[in-house]
C-alpha cells in the first residue's frame, strides 16, 4: 500500500492516508483518481477497480468520495501541486490495516478503502493475483 503524509491543519495532526484528492464535477471520478495518484505518488495503475462511493460529511456538505483499487503499478515522477509537502511511504497490506485498526490511520476513505479491500479479499471477491496480499 502507497500511503501519503501530510499535515492537516483543521486536525492540527499529520495523517498517513491513501492518494486522494478532489476533481471536477465534469471530470469523471476514475479520472480524478488517475490524476491524483500521479500527482501525489507519481504511480500510474494498470488496472482499477471500483470499490465504494460514500458521503463524507452529509450533514455539512453534498461532497460525494470515490474510492478505487488500484494496482500493477509503475513508478515515474510526482508532481505535487506547490502548496502540499507530502512524504510517502509503501508498507505491507497488514501493517497499513493494523494501523488503520489501531487508530493510527483516522481518515475515513482510507480506514473504509482498506477494510473493504480486506473483506472483498475475504469474499473471493477479488483478482487472486491481488487478493492474496490483502487478506
Amino acid at each position: 500500500v502507497t500511503l501519503v503524509g501530510q499535515y492537516r491543519f483543521p486536525l492540527g495532526l499529520y495523517s498517513w492516508e491513501i492518494p486522494e484528492g478532489g476533481g471536477r464535477r465534469d471530470v469523471p471520478p476514475l479520472e480524478s483518481a488517475q490524476r491524483e495518484l500521479v500527482e501525489e505518488t507519481g504511480l500510474r495503475a494498470a488496472r482499477w477497480l471500483p470499490l465504494q462511493t460514500m458521503h463524507l460529511s452529509n450533514c455539512l456538505t453534498d461532497e460525494t468520495a470515490y474510492l478505487f483499487l488500484a494496482w500493477d503499478l509503475t513508478q515515474g515522477a510526482d508532481c505535487p501541486d506547490e502548496t502540499e509537502r507530502l512524504q510517502t511511504r509503501r508498507v505491507p497490506f497488514a501493517q497499513a490495516f493494523a494501523m488503520a485498526m489501531e487508530g493510527e490511520i483516522t481518515d475515513a476513505m482510507t480506514v473504509a478503502a482498506l477494510f473493504k479491500c480486506r473483506l472483498l479479499a475475504l469474499a473471493g471477491k477479488l483478482p487472486e493475483e491481488i487478493a492474496v496480499h490483502l487478506r
